[in-house]
């Protein structure tokens, strides 16, 4: 039982709740976890979340930050805090009840195509805990869109859901897709996921399907797309997943594409498909593993991307998420003051634990007051300008 002191905040008495929480975490749970291969880590913990849906609102009353300074509202949304779930976490929608109650401000399922995939052949998910990081193969596995349609019709969550969306990895055996074939699929699973989500998160930067890497680097490609999703008439706000790769002029050619479409209501940077530098990984150990790296060592890539994106697009019409490295509330105000709106995290998760999405939350707030910042929309890039 922890004891209300006189004078402490509620905010107080749950910071002294969390310390225990994540203790247990550091030294119980992520030592069994980390057992595991990775893999089944992450399919355990998904099948946790699926069952404990039922304990959502209650897990949600002892995890949420309500501080009006977080709030954000964007493209007709609205945002408790800017802390969100990143999509790839939960890939086809199982457990989102119970990951919306530990204190997220949205949560982002996918990638998810019109048809089931079983993603790439195992292993395709390793740790690098010297980096805090891990190494992301997986190659889209997810249960299809009507599948997971059908699942989210009988889900409601108090927080925003976006679903990301991407075109079907049939595998290396399978004829390669005609660029017919490919934009069709994001029409055709956006018209399907469309009546379930809060928001559409196009992903046309897979880094870890050959097909998904550099289709969109061809604009005609990019404006074929975004005109097929255009006919759709769609009644939500539409992201745009981008390749953080190729400079300043990669950038200027999706906000050219943008700018020719209402719909689109901004961009994020997907991991690059390239190993990062900088690693504290000895590179014997990730040389030959195929993949993006996940966590920290993504951060400044990130960063470069927001920063010039946010100097450049039209502020008016869009808006950024920011990703890429997020572990503390450093971080994520990091990733605000170079021009994010919403910030979100995965990774931090697997190595911190659950009690990670309020800390960053309630850390963002503190550094918000330490500043003298009334609205955390008022930080929104102020170190790009």
């Amino acid at each position: 039982m922890t004891v209300r002191r006189d004078g402490d905040s509620g905010a107080d008495v749950a910071e002294r709740h969390m310390i225990p929480i994540m203790n247990l975490y550091s030294t119980i749970v992520r030592p069994l976890a980390f057992r595991f291969e990775p893999e089944t880590a992450h399919r355990l913990a998904i099948a946790a979340g699926g069952c404990l849906g039922w304990a959502a609102g209650a897990m949600r009353a002892a995890t949420s930050v309500n501080d009006a300074r977080l709030a954000v509202d964007i493209a007709g949304l609205h945002f408790r805090t800017p802390i969100g779930l990143a999509a790839g976490f939960d890939k086809s929608g199982g457990a989102i009840s119970a990951l919306a109650g530990l204190g997220f401000g949205s949560i982002e399922i996918g990638s998810i195509s019109i048809d089931r995939s079983i993603g790439n052949p195992k292993p395709r998910l390793w740790r690098l805990p010297d980096d805090r990081s891990i190494i992301v193969h997986y190659g889209l596995p997810n249960d299809g869109a009507v599948a997971i349609a059908e699942r989210l019709s009988r889900t409601r969550l108090p927080v925003p859901l976006g679903v990301n969306l991407v075109v079907t990895n049939r595998g290396t055996s399978a004829p390669p897709p005609t660029a017919d074939q490919i934009i069709g699929e994001y029409a055709a699973a956006a018209r399907v996921m469309a009546p379930h989500a809060d928001y559409l998160m196009l992903n046309l930067s897979c880094p870890n399907t050959v097909d998904g890497r550099d289709f969109f680097a061809d604009s005609g490609h990019l404006d074929a797309c975004l005109g097929a999703l255009d006919e759709l008439k769609l009644k939500l706000p539409v992201f745009l997943k981008v390749s953080p790769l190729g400079g300043v002029e990669a950038i200027e050619h999706v906000l050219a594409a943008a700018d020719a479409r209402a719909f689109v209501s901004g961009f994020m940077f997907n991991l690059p498909p390239v190993k990062p530098e900088g690693m504290k990984t000895p590179e014997t150990i990730w040389r030959t593993l195929p993949g993006a790296v996940s966590g920290p060592p993504a951060s400044a890539l990130a960063d470069f991307c927001i920063r010039e994106t946010f100097r450049r697009m039209d502020r008016k019409r869009h808006v950024l998420i920011g990703a890429g490295g997020v572990s503390s509330a450093e971080d994520a105000y990091a990733k605000i003051r170079n021009g994010a709106s919403l910030v979100q995290l995965l990774t931090a998760l697997i190595y911190e634990g659950p009690g990670t999405v309020r800390r960053v939350t309630e850390g963002l707030a503190k550094l918000l007051a330490r500043d003298g910042v009334k609205h955390v929309a008022d930080a929104v890039g102020v170190d790009a300008v």
